[in-house]
Formats: C-alpha cells, sequence, structure tokens
C-alpha cells in the first residue's frame, strides 16, 4: 500500500510539492446519483418547477464548484482546469438523476477532486432547488469512474 502524500516525515498535513513533476494531460470522470419521490422526478423532468430549470443550474453550479475546488478542500492546488462537462441520467425506475462529471486540464497534478466535487454540488444544487417538496431525497453512490495521466497512469473502476 503506497503512503498517505498529504502528510511529511513528520506527520503534519502538508500540500504535496509537485515543483518536480511533468506537465500531462489529466481527465478524470466521477458520478453520483439522487434519489427521490416520484412526484418531483416528474417535475424536473417536465420543467415545471417553479425555481427553473433544476438540472441546467445544477450543471453551472457543478462547472463552478470543479473551478473552486482548491478553495474547498484544503491541500488541492489551484488548476487551470481546461474543460469541465456535466451529463445527467434520469432513470424513471429508480426515481433517480446521476450526474456524471468529465474534468480535465493540462498540468502537475490530477483532478480526481475536482470531478468528485462538481458531481457533489451538482447533486446539492437538485437537492436545494426540490427541498421544498421532497425533503427526503437521498445523495448515494458519489465515487471516481476513471482517471487518466500524471506518473501512475490510467486508473478505471471496475464494474
Amino acid at each position: 500500500m503506497s503512503k498517505l502524500t498529504h502528510f511529511n516525515q513528520q506527520g503534519d498535513a502538508h500540500m504535496v510539492d509537485i515543483a518536480a513533476k511533468q506537465p500531462s494531460h489529466r481527465r478524470a470522470i466521477a458520478q453520483g446519483s439522487i434519489h427521490m419521490q416520484i412526484a418531483t422526478l416528474a417535475m424536473i423532468e417536465a420543467g415545471e418547477h417553479k425555481k427553473g430549470d433544476v438540472l441546467g443550474i445544477a450543471r453551472i453550479a457543478g462547472i463552478m464548484a470543479a473551478k473552486k475546488t482548491s478553495d474547498l478542500v484544503p491541500l488541492c492546488h489551484p488548476l487551470m482546469l481546461s474543460h469541465v462537462q456535466l451529463d445527467f441520467c434520469i432513470d424513471s425506475d429508480a426515481t433517480a438523476i446521476t450526474c456524471f462529471a468529465t474534468v480535465e486540464t493540462d498540468g502537475k497534478t490530477g483532478v480526481e477532486m475536482e470531478a468528485l466535487t462538481a458531481v457533489q454540488v451538482a447533486l446539492l444544487t437538485i437537492y436545494d432547488m426540490c427541498k421544498a417538496v421532497d425533503r427526503g431525497m437521498r445523495m448515494s453512490d458519489i465515487q471516481l469512474d476513471e482517471k487518466q495521466g500524471g506518473k501512475s497512469g490510467s486508473w478505471v473502476r471496475k464494474k
């Protein structure tokens, strides 16, 4: 097992030194779901929410969150992102919406945290916009699915 990189020799938390690393193209894909009542999902699908386009606003929130990850997670490096994309998949049978975030950069460190943050904030935005009609919504299965680039190369979650 690899050692935890966010702790120095003395066991103190620190930001990982990436100065000597070579830049490479990096990409991460994450996902997560929000489960809700049938009526809530139908309202979102039909675009009948009085606050507006729930998924459109969640998409913008996720993009903004990816860009602000280093402000939220203390030891993350600020990154110049080259691409952030959020897609939503509605599953009527499960009464759920799954958010997929793809984040890319050309840099010295990966974008896994940015992709995961984008998913979390997009789902939180859906919750926030719909909580007046469904406080029982549940977020689940937030996970990294894939990462590419860097010294450690590619990684894909086993299905």
